[in-house]
């Protein structure tokens, strides 16, 4: 068995994987959890039982308090199939866990979670499919260029400098509990994304260590903008200087109506892309109704159609899901980045990408 002992090699091979096929992203941390029907007691667990807030809810904080499951979870989206698995860490920020007066918590929450993931994944490495961890890192729930009072267009409740500060510690944990690359996910504002991707550099240039980036954007309904307003090609523009590995879509929608954004990111990115889509719209239960099966007839498509090199799961779907699309994936050749001219030059900066 090829040694992955070091991130050197396990980045490596996640570059040398994304040449020779589509890799399978895990599912939905959320509806796993749900699944337990958990009480205040195992968020609260023997740690934080006197907490002074309402802790239900707080998903990010069982790998603190329910290891057992989001170790149970990762396992169950290895077996399944999944080649890359996040760390149940989208809401482990400074600035998402001031809801639970849990700030002084977040570090704590992703170096659990990047541990939990790596021992996982590293149980089911093989020498013919390599396990990769990414650490999820979420929007926050606030945003830099958007209001939070309707009557009030010009105000904020975070700033760019905050947000990074909050990005920052979380790298650094995720880095230290050994994940392989960062998935920066279900972006909804550009200037969050900015300030993550800001963070990002800062760590590798003090840690020396730079990992790998997935960047991926929601697109809420068929307006095709971000909530801040881009369309895909204009949120491409605003953050390929960051040179991800992959670009992509996530959340929101179902496939059928995320399918015309997957497909203009495949024909302008000259890195790879990524989607996970939900199992539809939410129904007037808030459930979900794609079955792996009926999702599966749509992601066949996007694969056979050469548009994607990530295909993974977002809200509703499932390690039946995730076992599905790993099948349509198989034997699949992955799309070819588009080809880009560096025909433009800066000093002391990256040459402009034209896409050809």
């Amino acid at each position: 068995m090829p040694d992955f002992s070091t991130r050197d090699a396990r980045i490596a091979a996640l570059k040398t994987a994304l040449e020779q096929r589509v890799l399978v992203l895990d599912g939905a941390a959320g509806t796993f959890i749900q699944n337990y029907k958990l009480t205040e007691d195992d968020f609260r667990g023997d740690q934080f039982k006197d907490w002074q807030k309402e802790l239900r809810g707080n998903n990010d904080l069982l790998q603190l308090t329910r290891p057992d499951i989001i170790r149970d979870m990762h396992k169950a989206y290895l077996e399944a199939g999944a080649d890359i698995i996040e760390t149940n860490t989208f809401s482990s920020t400074t600035i998402a866990q001031a809801d639970y007066a849990m700030e002084e918590i977040a570090r704590e929450m992703n170096l659990a979670g990047a541990k939990l993931a790596r021992a996982a994944a590293d149980e089911y490495a093989t020498d013919d499919k390599p396990r990769f961890v990414a650490g999820a890192i979420g929007p926050t729930n606030r945003a830099a260029s958007l209001s939070p009072d309707v009557n009030d267009p010009g105000a904020r409740n975070v700033d760019f400098d905050e947000l990074k500060d909050a990005y920052r510690e979380q790298i650094d944990a995720l880095l230290e509990g050994g994940v392989d690359l960062i998935l920066l996910e279900t972006i909804t504002d550009t200037v969050n994304a900015k300030a993550a991707i800001f963070a990002l550099e800062e760590s590798a240039a003090d840690t020396g260590i730079r990992l790998p980036l997935i960047i991926s954007v929601m697109i809420p309904d068929q307006s095709g903008r971000t909530l801040s307003g881009q369309t895909p090609e204009a949120f491409w523009t605003s953050v390929r200087h960051a040179n991800p590995l992959a670009i992509g879509v996530n959340c929101s929608l179902g496939p059928d109506l995320m399918r015309p954004y997957v497909d203009q990111l495949s024909r302008i990115a000259d890195t790879y892309v990524s989607a996970y889509p939900n199992a539809g719209l939410p129904n007037t239960m808030g459930e979900y109704d794609e079955t792996p099966d009926s999702m599966s007839v749509h992601i066949s498509e996007w694969l056979e159609s050469g548009l994607l090199n990530i295909i993974g799961g977002c809200c509703g779907t499932t390690p039946a899901h995730i076992a599905a699309f790993a099948k349509a994936a198989a034997g699949i050749s992955p799309r070819k980045p588009a080809r880009a001219d560096f025909s433009l030059s800066l000093s002391g900066l990256e040459p402009m990408r034209i896409v050809a």
